[in-house]
C-alpha cells in the first residue's frame, strides 16, 4: 500500500489531509511534490499489510517535504 499525507499549519497546529492511496512508488512521490508548494508538510510512505489479520507493518517513508507535526516520525 503506497499513501500519501498532506498536513496544513493553522497557527502552530498540523491540520491532517484526508489521507491518499495511490497505486505506487513513484505515484505517491510525485503526488506528494505536486502538493508539497500548497502545503506545510507532506509525507509519502509505504506500508505492508495482512488484509487477513488486520495487521499493519511499519511505514517505509518514501519522500518527506516541508514541516510535518512534531513526533510524526517516531
Amino acid at each position: 500500500m503506497y499513501l500519501v499525507q498532506a498536513f496544513k499549519q493553522v497557527g502552530r497546529k498540523f491540520v491532517a489531509d484526508p489521507v491518499q492511496a495511490v497505486k505506487t512508488a513513484e505515484k505517491a512521490m510525485a503526488t506528494a511534490e505536486r502538493l508539497a508548494p500548497m502545503r506545510a508538510g507532506v509525507i509519502a510512505f509505504s506500508q505492508e499489510v495482512d488484509v487477513e489479520t488486520d495487521a499493519y507493518d511499519e511505514p517505509r517513508i518514501l519522500l518527506k517535504l516541508g514541516n510535518l507535526p512534531p513526533g510524526l516520525l517516531e
